[in-house]
This record gives structure tokens, sequence and C-alpha cells, in this order.
């Protein structure tokens, strides 16, 4: 800088944008090449042109700096100026850019109005490794990005015609595109267009001339970003096939389930006939007829399990219909009692029944929820050893407008972390004795659903080796909008 120039930098002239335009594009020009040069001359070993090409380019930044010092555009809020030791595009310090070595990879898109610009930043680029193409105006950028793929696109903002904020909004406004990073570039180094850019969506803003390895740096870290959000998209797409193709999987299941299913309540229901009808047929000795009544039994279980299968898919479909009716909770646990007493009693089990004086009468389907407890009751007669006791109590809650219904044990309890697996279908827990799996995994699905069906909600609480609680909370009155007790039965 010379000193006259020292002297008149405090005192800034403006000029229109567009002027200073003018000025600084032939100057980025002249820089630009004689960069490319001297890297060219460097390569092929023509060191003798190297001081005069370094002239060159200190001559155009030198000029360049003599414009930013002195003039600012009219009406706009500049950022300072860079000095012109940070400006130039190269200098002895500076690491050159790798020719032949650590190439870099991407399809970029330079749209320039200016052809000149267009070929020193193509040759720039494609010396970094680069596949490059190039539009002179907007319009043609907009058409190119749709009719092929790109990485990045460097967006010139001055353009005649669609100039580059129009391309910069219209690009990000249309869903397929929007996903491309876009650095402007410009020969201006204005504070509010850089903000603009940004507020439009662009991913950086460089001012001309460039620095050969901020430019890569810059167009590195865009890309890296691109390539993140590429894959990311790339695994959600894969992540939403899968789903579906698990969702068709398990259509496919559940339809085989159901044919199976009906198959066998058919042939099943007869054969228990068939067996019911030789035993009351007489002239079993003791033998066959204990044989009989083991044959009976297992049927029947058998049955229950095909009966239990249907009700859950009809639950899970929501298409089961709930026949509501005015129940007494006293009732209904007597109901369910009477039907697993005898098994107490083979267990030498003691049943202590708990119920709240003056509970309420409450809307509910009642043969499902006599199951419901029936099937809680049975769990708890199954895993409490001989001399326990299972204790099943009734409860008002919620200032009345809800009853608890528990069946505690003092079995051998399950953990904690198998809580929420024991509701799941097929979900089974090995019992601490001998480490065996008891069950079908279908009793407290049920239980689970039909609470919910009714509005209401399943927990459990459970101390390994000192028994279980489960409670289930009911309405006392039937929910104004019912998720599946409102749905019609197939």
């Amino acid at each position: 800088m010379t000193e006259r120039h020292r002297k008149n930098a405090d005192v800034r002239h403006e000029l229109p944008s567009a002027l200073i335009h003018e000025l600084r594009t032939p100057l980025n020009q002249i820089i630009g090449y004689s960069d490319l040069l001297k890297e060219q001359a460097e390569e092929a070993g023509y060191d003798v042109l190297l001081p005069d090409l370094a002239k060159v380019g200190a001559a155009g930044q030198l000029l360049l700096a003599v414009i930013n010092d002195n003039f600012n555009s009219v009406g706009r809020t500049n950022a300072p100026a860079a000095p012109a030791a940070v400006a130039q595009t190269t200098s002895p310090q500076e690491p050159r850019v790798e020719s032949a070595t650590a190439k870099a990879h991407g399809s970029l898109l330079v749209v320039d109005d200016s052809e000149a610009n267009r070929d020193v930043l193509s040759r720039r680029l494609e010396s970094q490794g680069y596949a490059v193409a190039t539009a002179e105006g907007g319009q043609q950028a907009l058409q190119m990005l749709e009719a092929a793929t790109f990485d990045l696109v460097l967006l010139d903002i001055m353009m005649p015609g669609m100039d580059g904020y129009e391309v910069l909004r219209t690009l990000k406004g249309d869903q397929r595109l929007r996903h491309i990073p876009v650095i402007m570039i410009s020969a201006l180094d204005e504070l509010d267009s850089v903000v603009r850019c940004i507020e439009l969506g662009a991913e950086d803003h460089l001012a001309k001339p460039f620095s050969p390895t901020l430019l890569k740096a810059r167009i590195g870290a865009c890309l890296d970003k691109k390539r993140a959000h590429d894959r990311e998209t790339e695994l959600f797409e894969e992540l939403q096939r899968n789903y579906a193709r698990l969702q068709e999987l398990e259509r496919l299941r559940d339809d085989l389930t159901r044919m199976i299913i009906h198959d066998l309540r058919t042939p099943l229901t007869s054969l228990m006939v068939g067996m019911q009808s030789v035993e009351s047929a007489g002239d079993l000795n003791s033998d066959q007829k204990e044989m009989m009544d083991i044959a009976v039994t297992g049927g029947e279980t058998l049955l229950a399990m095909i009966n239990d299968l249907l009700d859950v898919e009809k639950l899970e479909s929501g298409s089961m219909q709930l026949d509501y009716g005015d129940l007494s909770a006293i009732d209904l646990v007597d109901s369910a009692l009477s039907q697993v007493s005898a098994l107490a009693e083979g267990k030498g089990l003691k049943i202590v029944r708990t119920l709240r004086p003056g509970l309420p009468t409450f809307r509910g389907d009642e043969n499902k929820l006599r199951r419901t407890l029936v099937n809680l009751l049975g769990n708890a007669i199954k895993f409490t050893p001989g001399g326990g006791t299972v204790t099943i109590e009734v409860r008002d809650a919620d200032n009345g407008e809800s009853l608890i219904f528990s069946v505690m044990d003092t079995g051998e309890g399950i953990p904690r972390e198998a809580f929420g697996r024991i509701f799941e279908k097929f979900g089974q827990v090995e019992s601490r004795e001998g480490g065996r799996v008891v069950g079908t995994g279908l009793g407290l699905t049920f239980c689970k659903l039909t609470v919910e069906a009714h509005g209401g909600e399943i927990s459990v609480e459970s101390t390994p080796g000192k028994g279980s609680t489960f409670s289930f909370k009911i309405p006392i009155f039937v929910p104004l909008q019912d998720p599946r007790s409102a749905l019609s039965a197939t």
C-alpha cells in the first residue's frame, strides 16, 4: 500500500454497487488467472515466469485494495475491508492446493453471467478434483438442477434477469431441490447481502477473489453436511421400507394365525363332543374314565387357548363389541372366585376377599371382566406355593369415578425388568424355580386389552420372593368416546 493510499484510507466515497461490481470483477479475473498460471508454471517447471506472474497478481491485489479501502456502496452497510495481505489469493506462506493428490469429489454447478468468471472458478474447482458444470443465468441453472443431480451450487448474486437472490429463493422453495447446499459468490462484500443470503437458505457466502484453500474448505464443509443429510435420508427411507415390510409380514402372520385358529376350533369341538359322548355312554372302568377326563380337560384347555387367541385378535383390531350392562363388583368377584376355588383348595391356598362396603354398580362387559379376574386369580394361584395366600380386593378411587380391582399373592414374584413384557402377546417370564416357562402368554394380554377397551388401565407391582399385585382400574361410567367398544363385531 502506498503512502498516499495510507493517508486517504480513512476517506471513503460512495459509489453505486453496480459500478463497484464492474470495477472489481475484471480485477478478480486478473487475480484468478494469474494464480492459475502461477500454479501451472510451477507444475511445468517454468520457474522463470513466476516472478512476473507474481507481479501481475500483486498489482491486481493492490488495485483491489484501493477500491476496497476508498469506496462504499451507496445505501449499503459494508463489511470491513480485508487487509491486502489477507485478500490475496495466494501468498508465500499459504499452502498450495494439491493438484495430483488428496482430490476432492462431488458434482458442482457454477452459476455466473460472466464467462471469464465461470472459467476461472471452474478450472480452480476441477484442479481440486470436482466435476463442474456451468450455467450463465438463473433460468438455465434451474433447468439444469431439474434435469441432473448436483451436490452443491456456487451462485453469483449480481446477474441480469433473474439474480442470485431469486434463484436461491426459487431453489429453496422447491421440495425436490431445497436440500442442495448453495454457496453465494459475489464481487461485493456487503454485510446486508451476506445476511440476506443466509436468511434465504444459503449455506455460505464467499467474496471474490477466492483463496483456493478457503474455497476448498468451505465447499468441503458444505458437501460433508449434505452427505450426512443424504445418509440420514437414505437410512430413514430404508427404515420406512423395512417397517412397511414388517407390517406386511405381521399382517400375513395374523392372517395365517386366524386361518389356523378357525380351522382348529371346528375339529377340536367335534373331538370334545365325541369324547364327552363316550364318557356319558358308561361301561368305562376307573382307569378309562380317568384317561377320558384327562383328555377332555386337555381339550377344554386347548379350546380356551384358541378362544383367547381369537378374542385377543379382535381386541387388538378394535373389532370386538363390548356387551355393556350394569354390574355389581361383589357379584363379579364371587362369580370369578367360584371358577378358581377348587384349584386354590387343591394347592392348600387361602383365599381372602376384601371388598369395601357400599361399592357402586358400574357399566361393563360381565363376561370379559369375569374372564379378566379369572386369569389374574388363576395366575396368582398357579405361582403361589402351597400354604400361601391370594387376596382379591375392590375399592373405589378418583372420588368415586372409578373402581380398582387388585389381585395379590405371596408367590415367587416377577423381576421389574419383565413388567412390560408380561402384557405382550406371547410374552412369558421364566419361573425362578428351575427356569421353567409357564403359560401361553395370552392371558395377561387379554386382560390388558379388555381393561383398555373399557377405558381403564392395568398395572403390576412385584418383589421377587415376596409376591405380586395386579391391579386394574375401570371407570364407573362408560367413556363417551371409547376407541374399541363402539366398533361393530366381526
